[in-house]
């Protein structure tokens, strides 16, 4: 019940619900159009992070490296590299869902600023997502449905992340230094058998993301330990992505049946460039998510598509999921007003995306 609660208040999956009941008054999707590699792939990813939340990692390593800090840009410095690092494994969303939260509870306690490091934590948190095939659910969707080869993926993904971490240091900068007290790690126990198993099911989960196993054995793996770990933890883990994905396929597969969307999409995607600005800007508006879902059916650029809409990530407030959470946490545990914080995060977001998006340019026809 508590599952289908979550899943009726979701209001992403209640957007792609209903474009979904409006495409299918405009064709039919084809079965072929919908990746269930990428969705089973999907659901033992969101397994594997809420068993990861259950064993507490993040928070663990959360408190152990701030207590190390002694002003606020090492701070900020400690949280950008956890999200970075973090967020590789963990997903974007899932790092921001935790570590925003903490850096405005010691922020609040000892009077720190707010606004710059919580929006370079969402930052990182994308950037630190695209290194990995499986950091996001859009490389996932790119890794099923373009076959792409691991050399292949990190030749792409690591000048960018090289790229991007030149940014935040750059952004880190305007960060007003300052002493702060020392912040106490709070004791939080390891479970190191259940982290071990927990490690083992996340490798197979890789493994099916780039194509060594079947992606099923993966997520079964991961609803079993789940199971085994806590069976309330199943309830927690986020259903409604894995819905928005399947909504997504289904629309794509009908709009890409109309004769006009595609003489127009095909003609838009006939270069790298094209594709790789595409990706950027359709990223704005309706996330990077359903724009790589759209863009992926039309194009063989992969390359080009990769960069657009990891890039596209950053900038607006809608550009992923994650900057949207990064806000709604912000809502819940800030102590500044909510409109200063949106008007500073989409002014650092832009000048990230101006950076980010000359460097990717330029990565994409090199």
């Amino acid at each position: 019940m508590i599952v289908i609660q979550r899943l009726i208040k979701d209001r992403v999956l209640q957007i792609t619900a209903l474009l979904v009941v409006i495409s299918l008054f405009i064709g039919r999707p084809k079965a072929s159009d919908i990746s269930f590699a990428t969705l089973w792939s999907i659901l033992a990813m969101m397994t594997v992070i809420q068993i990861f939340e259950h064993l507490h990692i993040l928070d663990y390593w959360a408190y152990r490296l701030t207590s190390r800090a002694k002003n606020t840009r090492q701070l900020t410095w400690w949280f950008l590299f956890l999200a970075i690092f973090a967020s590789m494994f963990l997903s974007n969303d899932v790092t921001v869902l935790t570590l925003v939260p903490l850096y405005l509870r010691v922020a609040k306690k000892y009077q720190l600023p707010e606004i710059l490091p919580v929006t370079l934590i969402g930052m990182a948190a994308n950037f630190g997502s695209a290194f990995t095939p499986f950091g996001n659910t859009h490389n996932i969707f790119l890794m099923h449905q373009f076959q792409i080869d691991l050399r292949q993926f990190f030749g792409w993904s690591i000048p960018l992340l090289a790229v991007s971490f030149l940014v935040l240091v750059l952004l880190s900068l305007f960060l007003r230094n300052v002493p702060v007290p020392n912040v106490p790690a709070e004791h939080i126990h390891i479970q190191m058998r259940p982290t071990m198993f927990a490690i083992a099911v996340a490798c197979v989960v890789f493994a099916g993301v780039i194509g060594l196993v079947p992606a099923w054995l993966g997520a079964v793996l991961a609803i079993a330990l789940s199971l085994a770990l806590d069976p309330k933890d199943m309830r927690d883990v986020d259903y409604a992505v894995v819905l928005t994905f399947a909504g997504f396929f289904i629309i794509v597969s009908v709009v890409g049946q109309i004769p006009w969307v595609i003489h127009f999409l095909a003609g838009l995607e006939n270069s790298e460039e094209s594709v790789y600005l595409s990706g950027v800007f359709t990223s704005q508006v309706i996330s990077n998510v359903p724009s790589t879902v759209l863009l992926a059916r039309f194009t063989g650029y992969v390359e080009a598509l990769f960069y657009g809409s990891n890039i596209g990530g950053v900038g607006t407030l809608v550009g992923s999921m994650a900057n949207l959470l990064v806000f709604k946490q912000y809502m819940i545990y800030g102590n500044r007003p909510h409109t200063r914080f949106f008007v500073g995060f989409t002014i650092f977001n832009l000048i990230g995306l101006i950076l980010l998006g000359c460097a990717g340019y330029w990565l994409t026809v090199r």
